[in-house]
């Protein structure tokens, strides 16, 4: 036997009284343990939020999960930058169709997305088949041309509407359903507090048959030399 380890249910509320009640129950575990003999060499409890949060959780190794992708663990204290973490992915798609519309005109499954006005509609090619959560219909915002502009209607099984209003926009131009906020892009949290859910279910989403580009060299020397 080598290791010793626990799973705290609420982390991400540091305050809450199962934590202290959780990790003192750890700490009489450890103990037992020690007491038996049994020469316990590596005692671990603490995910993301416990390892940024809670410093006395952290024992001999920590077990970040979202934290390791940039993402806050807790949204409701801080932020991913109050963290000073990045969120490591973007997703993307190519507009498949453009289309001017008059107002009136009904968008998508059971025209629940009416175009209050005249209107240029985009065609992307990502629905929930491929991770878009469906209840990000007419909620949710991409960016497309500088712009964050909403998902117009339902999110269909492969295919999303953006309503673009009058910006110029080409087929083959690229739309961002989120990334690391950088160019003015809804990040994951965004998406998750619109829909209401955690930024983890909407980046373990996208599956793995969607195509991936992993960008090296993204992180200077200088900061991957830092203490």
């Amino acid at each position: 036997m080598r290791g010793i380890f626990s799973h705290f249910a609420a982390a991400d509320e540091p305050t809450h009284p199962s934590v202290s009640a959780q990790h003192e129950a750890f700490v009489a575990a450890v103990a037992l343990a020690d007491d038996a003999g049994l020469g316990i060499e590596i005692r671990h409890m603490a995910n993301s939020a416990a390892a940024l949060e809670l410093p006395h959780a952290r024992w001999d190794m920590v077990r970040v999960g979202l934290a390791m992708y940039g993402l806050s663990p807790a949204p409701d204290l801080h932020s991913s930058a109050d963290y000073g973490l990045r969120p490591a992915m973007r997703v993307i798609a190519r507009v498949s169709n453009v289309k001017r519309v008059p107002a009136g005109q009904g968008v998508s499954y059971g025209y629940s997305y009416t175009c209050a006005q005249d209107t240029t509609l985009l065609n992307v090619p990502l629905g929930y088949g491929d991770g878009v959560p469906r209840h990000a219909s007419s909620k949710t915002d991409v960016l497309v041309a500088g712009q964050r502009r909403r998902i117009a209607g339902r999110v269909c099984m492969d295919q999303i509407v953006i309503d673009a209003g009058d910006l110029d926009v080409v087929c083959g131009d690229e739309v961002v359903l989120f990334g690391a906020g950088d160019a003015g892009e809804p990040t994951a949290q965004d998406w998750a507090a619109t829909i209401d859910t955690i930024s983890y279910e909407i980046v373990t989403r996208f599956g793995p048959h969607l195509p991936r580009v992993y960008l090296e060299n993204a992180i200077s020397d200088d900061r991957l030399n830092e203490d």
